[in-house]
């Protein structure tokens, strides 16, 4: 091989052994970099599924917040505080309170005016029109404004953040009385209670249906439905006088020999609560419990006395027996072997200890 030869390839040999050596360094950076096969997601058991009460306040929030475009105007009512000013004619400028039948009374009118059921646009227009019609002002401009809302209380009660009466200054619905409550508490129960009183007369003559009130309305709604179904129909309208309750979620105690006694929400209604499940939920009985001796104390809606009721949760364990289905405020006692004296008054002992202990929602454990 010539020297010429030689010195054409020292250059190839330094080149060809920059590109291997570029290759090695980039090569593992640029494989690291590639996607990655992601394993198949595993279904998620409908009891690891159940939303915090955190996670349920943002989706009233969210949904309240979706539901606030479409708002109507404010609907005068009894008690109302109004502001009428005539423009130019500060005679029959002044402020005036809606009376119990929905009259107001302004100076030179000769009759009261009706303004219950009309909007403050409205009343602007049958005021311009009275005054005109009276020969009183030629071309009246005037303008209503309302100072004071007391005419549509909204009450919300039961367990919720903040129970509070509100005014329905305009359109509200259900999602939005929840949220301006600051959402459920942590003991809520599943269900949404909206009670709507009767109608009462509002003093037209004409109306055969205004002398006899309506019935009381109820309307019971899931919070499941109303959260989660995206259903319009369940964020129902509410009105003034409406009351909307959350009712307290069942709570179970669980004492004696377990690792967490303690009394339990029931989450859903739906879901049946067993003496296995709460048993998972006080960390499980201790090694001295008598779990052959367990007694479920039962309140009786007609004495008004707990019930015992034996069950031996030690065949429950082993599946050797059928599980007990409980129900709202039963007390799940479980003797300790070094208490024999607890098996004579068991119910005694239990509803003692049940005072004071901790009230545990099942979705934060």
């Amino acid at each position: 091989m010539t020297l010429q030869s030689l010195g054409v390839l020292r250059p190839l040999r330094r080149l060809s052994s920059r590109v291997a050596i570029f290759v090695l360094l980039v090569f593992p950076a640029v494989h690291s970099q590639q996607p990655k096969s992601v394993p198949p997601l595993q279904n998620t058991p409908p009891s690891a599924q159940v939303d915090t009460k955190i996670d349920v306040n943002d989706r009233i929030a969210q949904l309240a917040l979706a539901a606030s475009v479409q708002q109507g105007d404010y609907v005068i009512g009894s008690g109302d505080l109004l502001g009428v000013e005539v423009f130019d004619v500060p005679e029959l400028s002044r402020e005036v309170r809606v009376n119990e039948t929905g009259f107001i009374s302004l100076p030179l009118i000769p009759v009261k005016v009706r303004v219950a059921g009309l909007t403050t646009f409205q009343l602007q227009d049958k005021l311009a029109e009275l005054l005109q019609s009276n020969g009183l002002v030629s071309t009246p401009q005037v303008s209503v404004s309302l100072k004071e809302q007391h005419s549509q209380p909204i009450t919300i009660i039961g367990s919720v953040k903040n129970p509070m009466v509100i005014q329905a200054i305009r359109q509200t619905t259900l999602l939005q009385v929840l949220s301006q409550a600051g959402g459920v508490s942590d003991d809520a129960g599943s269900t949404v209670i909206l009670t709507r009183p009767p109608s009462v007369p509002t003093g037209s003559e004409d109306s055969d249906a205004a002398k006899v009130p309506n019935d009381p309305q109820t309307f019971t709604i899931s919070l499941s439905d109303l959260l989660e179904s995206g259903n319009s129909t369940f964020n129902i309208p509410v009105l003034g006088g409406d009351v909307v309750s959350v009712p307290r979620a069942g709570i179970i105690y669980v004492v004696g020999a377990v690792n967490r006694p303690g009394g339990f929400v029931m989450q859903n209604d739906r879901d049946r609560m067993t003496t296995l499940k709460i048993l998972s939920l006080a960390g499980g009985t201790t090694g001295t419990a008598k779990t052959k001796e367990a007694v479920i104390l039962r309140k009786n809606p007609e004495t008004g006395k707990r019930d015992e009721m034996p069950v031996n949760l030690k065949k429950v364990m082993e599946l050797k027996t059928e599980d007990v289905l409980l129900q709202s405020s039963d007390i799940v006692f479980i003797p300790d072997s070094s208490g024999k004296k607890a098996l004579h008054r068991a119910g005694d002992v239990a509803l003692s200890l049940t005072t004071g202990i901790a009230i545990v929602s099942s979705g934060k454990l």
